[in-house]
């Protein structure tokens, strides 16, 4: 109930306006994008919040260090370590195997700039997972953030991938200079 009385006073006095589809009934993943600001943090729980979407998160190992390891638990964070990112998705199909229903957030455009293709882990974990992706956004130019469409994944990743970069073709993030263009690796491959 505190959660969404804060999520409630977020909409009231920021000048962000939530514009979204209704949350998935089901588990999903749930993309972030574009992130390019640490506010984007604060959207994404007003908005998991607002829709009651019991949700976690992956963040980088460091964010957990310390005094902020239990807040960052209790805000239904999931420490990753970087170094060996097969890992991430063995964790997270582990503890949907284990009965866990929860929506995913991932920020598959990684740390905020500095990259030129977005990270497949989402990609990895909704396919083993059988887990549908939905289409969370950002997009400064409006002012608005919210959901978008739930997408079930096909195995063709760069059909996949059309659909989602469609989607996020006229989003803009906080810091537009710190976009990625939604691309993986793996469609290079092809």
């Amino acid at each position: 109930m505190l959660r969404r009385l804060a999520a409630r006073a977020f909409w009231t006095f920021s000048r962000w306006k939530l514009v979204t589809q209704p949350a998935p009934n089901r588990p999903t993943v749930l993309i972030g994008a574009p992130h390019t600001s640490n506010w984007d943090f604060v959207l994404m729980l007003s908005i998991a919040w607002t829709q009651r979407i019991e949700m976690h998160w992956l963040g980088k190992r460091s964010l957990f260090k310390g005094w902020r390891g239990p807040i960052m638990r209790g805000l239904g964070g999931i420490p990753v370590d970087r170094s060996d990112p097969s890992r991430i998705v063995t964790e997270v199909i582990e503890r949907v195997h284990a009965g866990e229903v929860f929506g995913l957030v991932v920020t598959p455009d990684g740390t905020r700039g500095g990259h030129t293709h977005w990270k497949s882990g989402f990609y990895r974990i909704a396919e083993k997972t059988g887990m549908p992706v939905t289409l969370g956004y950002v997009d400064r130019t409006t002012m608005t953030t919210g959901l978008g469409p739930t997408i079930d994944i096909t195995g063709d990743i760069a059909a996949d991938m059309d659909r989602i970069r469609a989607f996020y073709a006229d989003k803009s993030g906080i810091r537009p200079e710190k976009q990625v263009v939604p691309r993986l690796c793996e469609e290079l491959e092809l």
